[in-house]
């Protein structure tokens, strides 16, 4: 009697399933002109804040009076007495959950989700793959909006003074923060993939503050608001230092993992397309 060979395939692991899902979300972020406009968009901004913000070389029109003010906040910033207060790197994430929302749009628009999940079944990978491109897209923005607010500050005739540590660990904080973000937008756009307007308006608010201002108007400033609405980011200011970036990493984490996991739980209990 012959030995009857018996054929296993082995299912993808996990992270060869992500480094799939990756490989092709890159390659449309990269192939896309979405990608580039919203990093040359970073970049202006400043240039932008920085016109309004000035009346002349090294005249303030009240809205600045160091040129590092344009990429943080001089201290925790949770109620906003000025407007100028948050006219920094926080716009990124204005404007990053607008083109997370396009970004994501997009696939259920073009039926790109509807031929995925045909194949891949695993909701989660989908999840994780899209709030991590979006991260990474955040990133490539505050990069971008860090030089263009260097040569704006320098057009301001403002002075740069400023501890350098604190400035650097404000820059990582918000960097980090970026993966907060960006899953929180991701979750947001599954709720409302049918609905793309409220998505990108509800993206912008988001982005705004204007949940975590309101709240700390009510209640006051508290640590519990810092971690739980707005992810740690007013920990990143012209006065952080270094325990600022293991907390704005650890609460970027927490988002992630939150936001990632409704999210697959959402795809696996609603209709995807």
């Amino acid at each position: 009697m012959e030995n009857a060979t018996i054929l296993q395939f082995e299912k993808p692991t996990f992270i060869s399933r992500l480094k799939g899902m990756l490989g092709v979300d890159f390659y449309r972020l990269f192939h896309t002109p979405l990608f580039y406009i919203f990093v040359a968009i970073a970049a202006i901004i400043p240039a932008l804040v920085s016109m309004g913000a000035t009346g002349g070389e090294g005249q303030t029109a009240g809205m600045f009076t160091n040129a590092w003010q344009i990429i943080a906040a001089d201290s925790p910033l949770y109620v906003v007495s000025d407007m100028g207060e948050y006219a920094n790197m926080n716009m990124v994430f204005i404007f990053g959950g607008i083109m997370v929302s396009i970004f994501i749009g997009h696939d259920y628009t073009s039926g790109y989700v509807k031929q995925l999940f045909t194949t891949h079944a695993k909701k989660e990978d989908y999840v994780l793959s899209k709030t991590l491109v979006s991260a990474f897209s955040m990133v490539c923005m505050c990069v971008t909006y860090f030089i263009g607010g260097t040569i704006a500050g320098a057009a301001t005739g403002l002075p740069f003074d400023v501890n350098a540590g604190s400035l650097v660990c404000a820059i990582l904080g918000k960097m980090l923060m970026s993966l907060g973000w960006a899953s929180l937008y991701t979750f947001v756009n599954i709720i409302y993939r049918r609905k793309f307007g409220i998505s990108i308006a509800l993206c912008f608010v988001l982005g705004t503050g204007i949940p975590v201002i309101g709240a700390a108007a009510l209640v006051g400033n508290s640590s519990a608001l810092n971690v739980f609405l707005y992810g740690a980011s007013v920990q990143a200011c012209l006065s952080s230092d270094f325990l600022s970036v293991p907390v704005c990493l650890a609460c970027s984490a927490v988002w992630a993992i939150i936001y990632n996991v409704l999210g697959a739980v959402v795809l696996y209990r609603r209709d995807v397309y």
